[in-house]
């Protein structure tokens, strides 16, 4: 069984994190706004982001971690930007162009 850490974008422009063992029904609850809470009053949500995970521990741990994370490292990370994600994990100022 799979599990997955996912990102979304609220209509706000706040980010939800969270993980699940189905990706699709639970992108379906967020954007049908049944599972209350923190997206079901910030509704569209679009996801922004998924991790497939081997386990749930894994997918619960990539949650927790990035939702300790800046909202600049979140762009980053849906980017795909590493690079940008490693400078800002370590602090380091952007190299100006």
């Amino acid at each position: 069984m799979a599990f997955w850490a996912y990102l979304l974008r609220c209509a706000d422009g706040s980010y939800y994190v969270g993980h699940t063992d189905d990706l699709d029904k639970r992108i379906g609850e967020h954007v049908a706004g049944v599972c209350g809470g923190y997206t079901a009053t910030r509704l569209p949500v679009e996801l922004v982001w998924s991790q497939a995970c081997a386990t749930r521990i894994e997918a619960l741990s990539f949650e927790r971690q990035i939702k300790g994370w800046s909202r600049a490292k979140k762009e980053a990370l849906i980017r795909g930007d590493w690079e940008e994600v490693s400078r800002l994990a370590k602090g380091k100022p952007r190299k100006q162009a």
